[in-house]
Formats: structure tokens, sequence, C-alpha cells
């Protein structure tokens, strides 16, 4: 037999096989390689506290709802009396010789939001805490509270100066003592029907200064008073901004359709029941 002969089937035989593998290469290849992801699901919403070590004294968890899901705004035409608070918010029986209450009262008058506005006398014998404000507010038939107090630390150190004592006649002088005096004054409205407290407004103050060992304790007196008197007119302004955001915050009413009759000089037809003919 002819070696050509032998070879040929041979080599056919080879080139099938050759082919059949690229075949099935490409088979498996597939296409390019792309990248996915999974569509993003959205969790439904948490209503369920799952916190069980959270105890709640005197509301019960169906009651937590009702009070978080109820609107929040200002009642229209209603009153408020600014009242002085002390520690847990209760009345404070202090002469009310700080001026940031009438303040607060003015700013909130000329503001037009509230139908009266009244500083609080606190001497009215009142029971103490939450219920002696409520009772208040009650003589004064105020729906709404703004509770206002203030409250300052300070500390002193002797400072470089003092070296002047060598002197002697220098360290009665010299501004020896570094004086660090922080404020902060807080007004919160009180929603007496609900017993809720609708917002507290901040206003912080603080002096660093150096004085000389004469009369401290009036330097800090005065320097308290001068502290309030500045940080009145922020807290006005955060008061008012939050008063302002519950008034537009308040749903309107409903608009009640007028009953108009027929115009003068027609005639009141009645429409034809359905099917009627002429």
């Amino acid at each position: 037999m002819d070696q050509d002969t032998k070879v040929g089937p041979l080599k056919s035989w080879v080139s099938m096989g050759l082919v059949g593998f690229v075949l099935a290469g490409c088979g498996a290849y597939g296409g390019p390689l792309k990248a996915t992801m999974d569509p993003i699901t959205v969790a439904p919403p948490l209503v369920e506290n799952h916190f069980r070590r959270d105890v709640m004294g005197d509301l019960t968890e169906a009651q937590l709802r009702v009070i978080l899901e109820a609107p929040v705004y200002l009642e229209e035409r209603s009153r408020i009396g600014i009242v002085p608070v002390s520690t847990g918010y209760a009345v404070d029986k202090d002469t009310p010789v700080v001026g940031v209450p009438g303040a607060l009262a003015t700013a909130l008058a000329e503001s037009g939001h509230f139908e009266v506005v009244s500083e609080v006398t606190t001497d009215w014998p009142t029971g103490g805490s939450i219920a002696g404000l409520r009772e208040l507010a009650a003589r004064y038939r105020a729906e709404y509270l703004l509770l206002y107090r203030h409250r300052f630390v300070d500390r002193s150190w002797t400072n470089a100066w003092a070296l002047s004592w060598v002197t002697f006649i220098g360290g009665f002088i010299t501004p020896q003592r570094t004086v660090e005096v922080a404020g902060v004054v807080e007004a919160t409205l009180f929603d007496v029907k609900s017993g809720t407290l609708l917002f507290t407004s901040f206003e912080r103050a603080h002096h660093k200064g150096d004085e000389n060992i004469w009369q401290n304790d009036r330097k800090r007196r005065d320097l308290k008073s001068s502290m309030l008197a500045k940080a009145t007119t922020g807290l006005s302004e955060k008061v008012l901004d939050q008063v302002r955001r519950l008034a537009g915050a308040r749903p309107t009413a409903p608009a009640v359709a007028s009953r108009v009759g027929p115009a003068e000089g027609t005639a009141n037809v009645e429409a034809a029941p359905a099917g009627a003919v002429e």
C-alpha cells in the first residue's frame, strides 16, 4: 500500500479532532465575563422595640406609639406663660431679678403667634415639679409654658503675675488671678395639655480673663449679669425660630364648600331623571 494512502486518513482524523477540541472550548467559554450585583432589597420599617431592658414607668408601648405618631404644631390663638424654673424643672421661688424672661415675653408678644403672652408669678401657692407647673398654667389659662433657667460654673487660679508679690506692692495691683466663667441659658416649650416638651433651645456663654485680688465675688456677679444680657438676644432668636417652625407645621383647616343659590333671573331647573325624554 502506498505511504500517502496510509497517511491521508490519519491526517483527516487528526484534523477532525482538533476542530472538535476547538468547538468544545468555544462552547465552554460562553462569552466575556460580566460583573453582576444582586438587587437591593429595602427592609420594612422598624415598628417593634427589640430592647427588652427598656422599662417605662407610666407609659405603655401603645401609649408611646400614640404620642410619637401624633402631629406636632402650635395651636392657633393660644396663650403662653414664661416661668423661671430651677433644677428638676421645679418652680423657682427666688426673686425674679433676671431680665431674660421679660425679654422672651416681649419677643413672643411681638411675634404675633400667641393671643396672650404673660410672665408667670412663681409666688402663687402650687404643688411641686410638673404638677405645680400645670396648676400654674391652668390658673393663667395658658396652653403653653416657656420654662426658663440658667446655670453657671466658674473657677479661678493663680497665674504668673503672682510673682509680683516679690515686690510686695505689685501683688496688690497686678492681675494675678485668672477667672473663667461658663454659662448656659435654656428655654423649653411645655405643652400643658399633653404634658410633652415641644423643643428646648440653649444659648451658651463663656468668659476668661485676669483680675486682681480685690472684690472677686462682685466681679463674678457683674460678669454673669453681663453674660446673661448678651445671651438673651441669641436665646430669643432661637426660640422665635422654633415657634415659627411649629406655627408653620399647623394643619390648614379644610375648605368649606359654600352654598350658592341660583343666579338672579334664572330658573332653578331640576335635573331630569335618567332615561326621561323631553
